[in-house]
């Protein structure tokens, strides 16, 4: 058996499981994502094979600025897998609803993209079909409705997971932050003390502005859209829902939106809520901080 040693891996495929696996023996684990990785795989050789795969995490590894993956427990990846299932229902129904407006178009019936809207008008629009469309088009409505009560199994499953758990409690105080982005949160990141602070977090999910600096002048672009794309985006939403009920409160939050919705624009506001939550979510996962709701 080896002594202890550090093991480097890229985060792929049943990573997290390996890399549980080793650290019962002691060896200490650092994933790393492939795009961090690569640079150093192409460095004086071409070609992509297993020895240079080994040659390149050996290097990476070691470097001092690397930035490591945190490793997901069992009980962390199970909830993942939910949410994986769940958010490949959205694009099933999203697709389906596609396909629908899609095939009535063909008969000169074009509906609005709001699904419930194609819901109701397709399935009003039937008898008007012909033989083999109207066949096809209630199999894509039956195909609908199906999706739907799969989604409403899954928000229920979501809904339980973080009642269940304290730090998704916590999480839910904040507003913008709902069932499904606290459980998702505490899934994927854990304890969030892999990040050095909160601006860390944000930074790795992608939400802090691109640097373009050179000789002394500092330009800052979009944001840079890395990291987790399904935690960005459920804080997004959750940052487009505080801005859109900010005109109905009077918190110090809500204030705060809407003077930087009117000075910078509706979308850099979204952006910075997003930015402030993941932030947020940082002080209650690493240090345990607790955040009273703000009363309108």
């Amino acid at each position: 058996m080896l002594p202890p040693c550090t093991i480097g891996m890229e985060a792929c495929s049943g990573a997290h499981h390996w890399a549980r696996q080793f650290a019962r023996f002691g060896h200490t684990v650092r994933l790393m994502a492939s795009k961090l990785v690569a640079p150093y795989r192409m460095s004086g050789k071409r070609g992509k094979n297993d020895a240079a795969d080994a040659a390149a995490i050996c290097e990476a590894v070691q470097r001092p600025n690397m930035r490591f993956v945190p490793q997901k427990s069992d009980e962390e990846q199970a909830r993942l897998c939910v949410h994986r299932v769940r958010q490949g229902f959205v694009e099933e129904r999203t697709a389906a609803i596609n396909r629908l407006r899609g095939l009535l178009s063909e008969f000169g019936i074009v509906l609005p993209q709001k699904a419930s809207t194609v819901r109701r008008q397709a399935a009003a629009h039937l008898e008007s079909l012909p033989g083999w469309a109207n066949t096809a088009v209630s199999d894509c409505l039956d195909e609908v409705h199906h999706l739907d009560e799969r989604l409403a199994e899954y928000d229920r499953h979501v809904s339980h997971m973080a009642a269940e758990d304290e730090r998704s409690r916590r999480l839910m105080q904040l507003q913008g932050i709902g069932p499904t982005t606290a459980s998702a949160l505490v899934a994927t990141v854990g304890n969030a003390r892999d990040f050095k602070n909160g601006r860390q977090l944000a930074a790795w999910l992608g939400l802090v502005p691109g640097q373009y600096s050179s000789g002394g002048k500092a330009r800052l672009g979009s944001i840079t859209k890395a990291g987790d794309g399904y935690l960005r985006t459920l804080l997004m939403l959750g940052a487009r829902a505080v801005l859109a009920a900010a005109p109905a409160k009077g918190d110090r939050l809500s204030r705060w939106a809407i003077s930087l919705a009117e000075r910078r624009g509706y979308w850099k506001a979204v952006v910075a809520i997003a930015a402030k939550n993941a932030r947020m979510a940082w002080a209650v996962l690493a240090r345990g901080e607790n955040f009273k709701p703000l009363e309108a």
